[in-house]
């Protein structure tokens, strides 16, 4: 009988031996954690849609921010929730000095400084009374040019207010190359764009919408990209990197491994993902049926997005996974 002189197996005998020769890692360090915090509410509050996900204070904000940095996660965006009453339809509550995305961008440069890197989201749908990314003309069309002018003052406030990285994600064109101009003009020059450079037209957003208390009326089909389209996706990675991006974004990220496996494959800046709202909880809703363990799946699946490509993955479990890892 002749026995297999080839036998993969011997690197998989033990927890060591599988450590060693492990392709893809997944570490704490290359984890984002989406938060959002919510203006006028006393107490942070359970987001039903999202199990174990909060629209924060400004107080537990800071606490959960804190023990986030402490256990090694990479960085944290912030997402903005204003009173329903403060919205408007250019989204103005966005670039003041006292909105809520900005006072708690202050708040978290105060206290974390330098340790973490503090991102906000460079959009207007969660402040807009009619929940577009953007300025909509008499038709009922977002008008490009004109939303990229209110994107620049409002990653120029976020800068202002201290984030390391604005993320514009509204896919209008020409975003990133305005908002480089802005943010040089305005002697930000160090501040960093990640650009949702590939982001779709999704049904895993749902959640998402519960989250940051979205106004939508219609959907963003007109802006955001087909599902069904790669070369789409690629041909605007290239034109966000040679904007003057220093990030560039997939999402999501989990039924587009491919697209993120073709950015990184092209991109001479870091890749992102974001593992997106629906991801997250169709698979904490099948955890809580008992059909799947959520740590095996959790990790399965971030490793599979990093596997794909990814330098940077946004994830709900970033905190939760430096605790499992650690």
């Amino acid at each position: 009988m002749g026995f297999p002189r080839h036998r993969p197996r011997r690197l998989r005998t033990t927890p060591a031996l599988r450590r060693l020769v492990a392709e893809t890692t997944l570490e704490p360090r290359q984890l984002v954690l989406p938060m959002f915090v919510a203006d006028g509410i006393d107490e942070p509050r359970q987001i039903s849609s999202m199990p174990g996900v909060v629209q924060h204070t400004r107080d537990s904000l800071r606490r959960a921010a804190a023990d986030a940095v402490a256990a090694g996660v990479g960085g944290l965006m912030l997402f903005g929730v204003p009173r329903d009453a403060d919205k408007d339809p250019t989204g103005s509550v966005a670039v003041a000095e006292d909105g809520i995305l900005n006072v708690a961008l202050r708040d978290l440069a105060s206290d974390l400084g330098d340790d973490t890197v503090l991102m906000a989201d460079t959009c207007l749908d969660e402040f807009t009374d009619h929940g577009h990314c953007g300025i909509v003309d008499a038709s009922g069309r977002v008008d490009n040019d004109l939303t990229n002018k209110r994107y620049v003052e409002l990653a120029v406030a976020q800068a202002d207010s201290g984030a390391h990285v604005v993320g514009p994600s509204g896919m209008m064109d020409g975003q990133v190359a305005a908002i480089r101009d802005g943010l040089d003009a305005a002697g930000h020059t160090d501040t960093v764009i990640l650009a949702y450079a590939a982001k779709f037209a999704s049904g895993f957003y749902g959640p998402f919408r519960e989250a940051v208390g979205s106004s939508l009326r219609g959907d963003r089909r007109t802006y955001q990209q087909n599902p069904g389209n790669a070369r789409e996706a690629l041909h605007e990675v290239e034109l966000d990197i040679d904007e003057g991006a220093d990030i560039v974004m997939v999402k999501p990220a989990m039924g587009y491994l491919d697209v993120v496996r073709a950015a990184a494959d092209l991109s001479p800046v870091p890749v992102a993902a974001y593992q997106v709202s629906g991801e997250y909880s169709m698979i904490s809703a099948a955890a809580a049926n008992g059909w799947i363990d959520l740590q095996a799946v959790a990790l399965e699946t971030l490793t599979s997005i990093r596997r794909a490509g990814a330098d940077i993955v946004l994830t709900y479990w970033a905190a939760d996974v430096a605790g499992w890892l650690a």
